[in-house]
């Protein structure tokens, strides 16, 4: 379809199949030295993917990051991720990282409801400021968290310090002509529903989106997109293709780091 090659990243990155297997086994091992610090299978709801894993840092939380993870609504999962929890932990925040259904067996409408549910229970889990981040698919969920349809408690939102969706896509629209539509079932009116481009930012929520430079044109310009939409700062990371433009979530002072918690 249309944009079918527009939205590849594997096949433009070298190597870019060898990069899922890495994920999971560093995630493993990044788990299993925590020991007693990591708290999976946390319950935000009934459903059977509502649930979150909590990574504690050494001290008590100063704060809570929520990672988002991405695989085009259609796959992976947050214990794909676990290590890029290292950065913030090392910063003294506690990290959260989401289970949601995939499609198809929901919708991407259902997969926001369901972050946002699992965003007010990190949210009583630990105190302080919240930082919302997310990757690809994941950064679009961020993004859907700061924006002024989403229902959250009072107290939730007024918390967050800052949000950075990663490589997000704000408007859903060019989705409609990809083959991962059929799965996405992505209608006309949901895909103007669920795009934060297309939608009003939450008063008082600030916003920087991030984006790598060597990632895909059509990355680019979903970046520059949102951006534009609400105003908000836009970092281009050079070097930085869709699959490594996350490793900076690993280090405590890394550049995309310092966004999320500067």
């Amino acid at each position: 379809m249309r944009y079918d090659d527009a939205y590849q990243n594997a096949k433009y990155i070298p190597g870019g199949d060898t990069f899922p297997p890495r994920w999971e086994r560093a995630s493993a091992t990044f788990r299993d030295a925590l020991g007693a610090r990591a708290r999976p299978g946390l319950r935000y709801g009934a459903d059977e993917n509502a649930w979150f894993d909590l990574f504690l840092p050494e001290a008590e939380p100063e704060g809570l990051v929520i990672f988002i993870h991405g695989g085009y609504w259609l796959r992976f999962g947050p214990r794909d991720f676990s290590h890029l929890a290292a950065g913030a932990l090392a910063r003294g925040r506690a990290v959260a990282m989401p289970a949601y259904t995939l499609a198809p067996a929901a919708r991407i409408g259902a997969m926001t409801r369901q972050i946002a549910a699992a965003i007010a229970a990190a949210a009583e889990a630990v105190a302080g400021p919240i930082v919302v981040t997310g990757h690809s698919a994941g950064g679009h969920l961020a993004a859907r968290m700061a924006c002024a349809d989403i229902s959250l408690p009072d107290e939730v939102p007024a918390r967050f310090a800052r949000v950075v969706p990663i490589s997000p896509i704000g408007d859903l629209r060019p989705l409609r002509e990809t083959a991962m539509s059929a799965d996405l079932r992505l209608d006309a009116d949901e895909a103007l529903a669920e795009s934060p481009a297309l939608l009003p930012l939450r008063p008082r929520v600030p916003v920087h989106v991030w984006v790598g430079g060597a990632e895909r044109p059509a990355f680019l310009d979903q970046a520059r997109r949102l951006g534009n939409a609400w105003a908000c700062p836009v970092t281009v990371e050079a070097g930085r293709h869709h699959f490594d433009v996350i490793e900076g979530l690993e280090q405590a002072e890394s550049p995309l780091m310092r966004a999320l918690l500067d």
